[in-house]
């Protein structure tokens, strides 16, 4: 499973540079950049401590459409709870809902907000799933390289479970989810109903088994609809 850490518009060069720093230590490498602040500044580098190359081979995009086209699987971050989602798994949920997954998603984004304002409603809305680190106070609250360093620790070790093989001619979560959405809006649900997004929230915790099942349920749909 691939794993890239999407950063948007992080304003201060030191949260990146230890950002940075964390994924290297966890043996990651893949950081995105939303609209960042000089990431290749002295004071990025210096908390970077060896990291530099994950800095220097960093992508940059304009907008969180562009940094997440072609993943499977998108997971936002957020402090507290709003009214774009009604599940919030937390962190250490994360790595059940992924490994239920099996083959089904191979690259994943996890993405993290601004750190004065953190994600804005619509950006959250083109996650897939919105997870929360339980804390036992709210305030403070953790800073963004804090937050990504527990995510790159607790994802970090989704590299030892190694998935069995499976012979079955695998379709992409990605690819159900395309399905669904057309299944959704031909059957006459409106987009801006509360019902079509909570369908599509919901598929994202499906394990592998049912991810097949429904393959083959909504491939059977649109079969009679030709």
């Amino acid at each position: 499973m691939e794993i890239a850490f999407v950063l948007v518009e992080p304003a201060v060069p030191e949260n990146i540079g230890a950002s940075a720093r964390a994924l290297k230590t966890m043996g990651f490498n893949q950081l995105y950049l939303v609209n960042p602040c000089n990431h290749l500044s002295n004071p990025a580098r210096w908390l970077a401590h060896a990291s530099n190359e994950i800095l220097e081979e960093a992508q940059v995009f304009s907008t969180l459409e562009q940094a997440i086209a072609g993943f499977d699987y998108i997971i936002g971050t957020t402090a507290k709870k709003r009214s774009v989602k009604a599940d919030y798994p937390t962190l250490p949920e994360l790595k059940t809902i992924l490994t239920s997954k099996g083959n089904s998603i191979k690259k994943v984004a996890v993405v993290f907000g601004r750190e004065e304002s953190g994600l804005s409603n619509n950006e959250m809305k083109l996650c897939d799933t919105l997870t929360t680190v339980p804390l036992k106070t709210t305030y403070p609250s953790l800073n963004l390289a804090q937050a990504v360093m527990l995510y790159a620790y607790e994802l970090s070790q989704l590299r030892y479970n190694k998935q069995k093989p499976d012979s079955r001619n695998e379709e992409s979560f990605m690819a159900l989810k395309d399905k669904v959405k057309r299944l959704l809006l031909e059957s006459g649900f409106n987009p801006e109903s509360n019902i079509y997004p909570r369908f599509l929230e919901r598929i994202n915790f499906l394990g592998e088994n049912d991810i097949h099942l429904l393959h083959s349920f909504c491939n059977k749909l649109l079969q009679n609809k030709k």
